[in-house]
């Protein structure tokens, strides 16, 4: 059964041999002469031995290479190299190179196949070691070749790096429960890019549902260009379709907010009592609570952009039992009187109330709830939604952003049907408050179908992580909102079936409970320095060696070209069928977009 294997692996390229001292974790190696002037660091090599009478073939990638000479460590010689500058009979004849090779995976040959095990024992000094090739790969991994996907090299190397992403329900490409992915490095690093690869990797599970949180807009931009943006351009709504998904790009004008607690906080927030004079934080809150009581029950959310309703609003914030909540003393009450009867109402309304009531509007167009929105993502038969929500301010259908704060949107006007142009207030007070209300919904969402014994099975990306759930506390009520339902989110959901991806520019800056809760690990260029490595070595385990070649990793942007380019990254987790043992694995992921959906079959 395992003739084909052992003649693959005797066609490959000899190294080395197991050297001392060795030990399960972590073997030493003895290079052979002829190979000495390759390039060793980050090859993914292999080995055979018996381990209880049954053949056995373990991987792992070598990180590290030493030079030794003895003869140069003496003191008397090193005093004639000083002189001579080196020995004939010494120098370079007798350097000996030995090499450190981490084991990620062992495979033991029984019952007709090829089966994960461990390490258990040392092999013998002179065990040959040899290179990895695609072939060997193939036949090592033919049982699970269905499931896996190839995000790139092995770092350095030729031969692609099988990975796995499974779907996160039980059958036969389930991984049985969801887990949460981190993605890590510097701008520039190819987090964006390594993220949409592993999108689509997913995105092969039709049964699976993907949610992409994009406070941005990187995401949605390339969902809308069917050509892909950037220097990587891959076109991902075309192979989307091609995968048989359905994708929705939902920006802030199709999204409704449906909650009459975040209609007041974002009335409160939005600068409209400001204008009627109503300065003090603390004010402008209880301005918008005796808005909201005296609207709740008698308006429905949907019909708050209506003159009518504003009208009554107006009329509400004037009396003076209403004001007294306001504010306690004669003399501001009458200020805020006087401010409002020296306003246009007509102005106030266009300018100050349609951009914070348009959020609330299902009548506009392609108009969608968080609800409903939800509910076609969870519910979806055989053939589930991916579904971008894009809450960036840069997304506008009429025009440009107006301002800062407010996005232009087309309203009708419900008395002639005719089009005119209506603002949306956007900042980021607002976008947390969006935010948190996804949040909450895809919570309910998940607690729902676990109580009808139905797993959701669905993954959440959400980009610039570390923004919306930041190690240091957050400055503002809202945002300190969003991190604990997102912190408790992660924690509670996965037995739901949801899992989350983030991504983060930092590694120091996310929450600590959110990435204590991750499982598989990616990082890249630009965590090798303060307390970003500090964070990194934490994580790693104190694996020496796998941090010494994570900081030969290259800035990508010092490449000559965009062709010659490498977005190296290590990972740590069940991300491979090479990585058993819980070891980190190197990579240098696909710069070239032809060369992925190729080796993916995604042309």
């Amino acid at each position: 059964m395992y003739q084909r294997l052992d003649q693959l692996v005797d066609q490959a390229e000899r190294i080395g041999v197991i050297g001392s001292p060795s030990s399960t974790s972590e073997l030493a190696l003895d290079i052979l002469a002829g190979a000495i002037h390759k390039k060793l660091i980050g090859e993914l090599a292999i080995f055979r031995y018996m381990q209880d009478g049954i053949p056995h073939y373990a991987l792992g990638q070598i990180t590290e290479i030493k030079l030794r000479n003895v003869w140069h460590e003496d003191p008397t010689m090193r005093s004639l190299i000083r002189q001579r500058g080196r020995i004939d009979t010494v120098s370079e004849r007798q350097d000996t190179h030995l090499g450190e090779m981490t084991i990620s995976a062992v495979f033991a040959a029984k019952s007709g196949t090829y089966r994960p095990d461990m390490l258990g024992t040392v092999p013998p000094t002179g065990t040959p070691i040899y290179l990895v090739t695609d072939a060997i790969l193939h036949e090592l991994l033919s049982l699970f070749k269905q499931q896996l996907f190839y995000l790139g090299h092995v770092y350095g190397s030729t031969p692609l790096l099988p990975c796995w992403f499974k779907h996160f329900d039980s059958g036969p490409d389930g991984a049985g429960e969801a887990y949460h992915l981190g993605i890590f490095g510097k701008t520039g690093s190819g987090k964006s890019v390594l993220a949409k690869m592993i999108l689509l990797a997913y995105a092969r599970h039709r049964e699976m549902g993907l949610l992409v949180i994009d406070p941005q807009g990187e995401f949605a931009k390339d969902m809308r260009d069917n050509t892909g943006t950037g220097s990587f351009r891959l076109p991902m709504q075309a192979i989307l379709q091609k995968l048989g998904r359905n994708v929705q790009v939902i920006s802030i004008q199709n999204l409704v907010l449906d909650r009459w607690d975040i209609f007041e906080q974002i009335l409160g927030n939005s600068g409209f009592f400001q204008r009627l004079g109503i300065k003090a934080s603390q004010n402008q809150k209880q301005a918008a609570e005796v808005v909201r009581e005296n609207l709740e029950g008698k308006k429905k959310l949907t019909d708050l952009h209506l003159r009518e309703t504003f009208n009554s609003v107006w009329e509400t914030l004037q009396k003076e039992q209403n004001l007294t909540r306001i504010y306690g003393t004669k003399d501001k009450r009458e200020q805020v009187l006087t401010q409002m009867r020296n306003l246009n109402p007509d102005t106030i309304y266009q300018q100050a109330w349609l951009p914070i009531t348009q959020l609330f509007n299902q009548r506009r167009s392609d108009a969608q709830t968080v609800d409903h929105l939800l509910e076609n993502l969870f519910t979806g038969q055989g053939q589930r939604a991916v579904v971008v929500i894009d809450l960036s301010e840069e997304r506008s259908i009429a025009s440009k952003p107006t301002s800062k704060n407010q996005l232009t949107l087309l309203e009708v006007d419900e008395a002639d049907n005719t089009a005119s142009p209506s603002r949306i207030v956007w900042n980021d007070t607002i976008q947390a408050l969006v935010m948190r209300r996804l949040l909450e919904g895809i919570r309910h969402a998940a607690e729902h179908s676990y109580r009808q014994n139905r797993s959701l099975n669905t993954l959440v990306l959400i980009d610039e992580a570390h923004r919306i759930a930041p190690r240091e506390e957050p400055s503002n009520e809202e945002q300190q909102a969003v991190r604990t339902f997102l912190i408790d989110a992660v924690r509670t959901t996965r037995k739901y079936g949801v899992g989350w991806m983030f991504i983060s520019q930092t590694l120091s800056s996310l929450h600590r409970e959110i990435i204590e809760q991750l499982r598989i690990f990616f990082f890249g260029f630009g965590l090798s320095m303060g307390t970003e490595f500090r964070a990194l070595s934490e994580l790693v385990g104190g694996r020496g060696n796998a941090l010494d070649l994570y900081q030969l990793f290259r800035d990508p942007h010092s490449a000559i070209d965009s062709d010659s380019r490498e977005y190296s990254f290590m990972t740590i987790g069940p991300v491979s069928p090479l990585s058993f043992a819980g070891t980190p694995l190197f990579l240098n992921v696909f710069n070239n977009v032809t060369d992925f959906l190729k080796q993916n079959n995604l042309q």
